[in-house]
């Protein structure tokens, strides 16, 4: 599926530059120095590095945009925080990131599936409190958002429920064998979330995104945690963190497919 000529939201990645280590070394100074054409030329030349990592993980019924997408998020990472100075190859250090973007995506996402008709009965019921509580200046009674959604109270209960409780989304589902790169997963920028997110590669896509999306963003792949505990910390179900997160995701997917 992936072999030979092969685009990914749109880009023909046997066409995309091959860089030497001298030239990712280049690179890697120029964008450390605030150089924004130089690390996009560092994501447009190491691509291919992402397509091998998820090819690792195909025939598992993920879809593969989506872990090149959320690959991609792991080689920015490994390009902001690489040290030429160490004196190892960017790959040796870019591949352990990128494998734990994807495990950690793949742990959230496989350890619980809830059906679709759940998921958005789970999503409508959480907007319809959050406009209920808009409205009324108090938290709404289960049968007043039933009642805003057409459901009874005992399905709108079991899709929230379904929604915000899983604890086995703090347990890895995937095991091929290697590490998990757990250590990886929490690597922090000093500078912090907000800083994190501005200085991203395509600082206007990620301004173009809401205040929650760029939180969700940052806490889930910076900080490194579960949309569980997102949802919890911004006060929202799991739910509707997987849906703001897949759409910021698109958005600067489309912004590295553009380039």
């Amino acid at each position: 599926m992936y072999a030979g000529k092969v685009e990914l939201c749109g880009v023909d990645t046997a066409r995309l530059p091959v860089l030497s280590e001298a030239e990712k070394s280049r690179l890697i100074k120029a964008a450390r120095a605030g150089d924004k054409q130089a690390r996009q030329e560092m994501v447009q030349g190491n691509l291919r590095l992402v397509l091998s990592v998820v090819q690792r993980f195909a025939g598992r019924g993920e879809n593969m945009d989506d872990l090149f997408q959320v690959g991609c998020i792991g080689l920015i990472k490994a390009i902001d925080n690489f040290d030429p100075a160490q004196n190892v190859r960017f790959s040796t250090y870019g591949v352990p990131m990128i494998v734990g973007e994807v495990k950690r995506y793949l742990r959230d996402n496989n350890a619980v599936r809830v059906s679709r008709s759940i998921r958005d009965l789970a999503y409508h019921s959480m907007q319809a409190r959050e406009e209920l509580q808009k409205q009324n200046g108090r938290e709404p009674k289960l049968s007043e958002i039933a009642a805003r959604v057409g459901q009874s109270p005992e399905n709108v209960a079991m899709a929230l429920e379904s929604a915000v409780t899983p604890t086995s989304l703090y347990e890895p589902v995937y095991s091929d064998g290697e590490d998990s790169f757990a250590l990886l997963d929490q690597l922090r920028d000093a500078t912090g979330e907000e800083s994190w997110i501005s200085d991203m590669m395509f600082r206007d896509t990620v301004r173009a995104l809401t205040p929650r999306e760029r939180r969700i963003i940052a806490l889930r792949y910076l900080n490194g945690k579960t949309q569980t505990q997102v949802a919890k910390e911004i006060g929202i179900s799991q739910a509707q963190v997987s849906r703001l997160e897949k759409a910021a995701l698109n958005h600067i997917k489309e912004q590295i497919c553009a380039n």
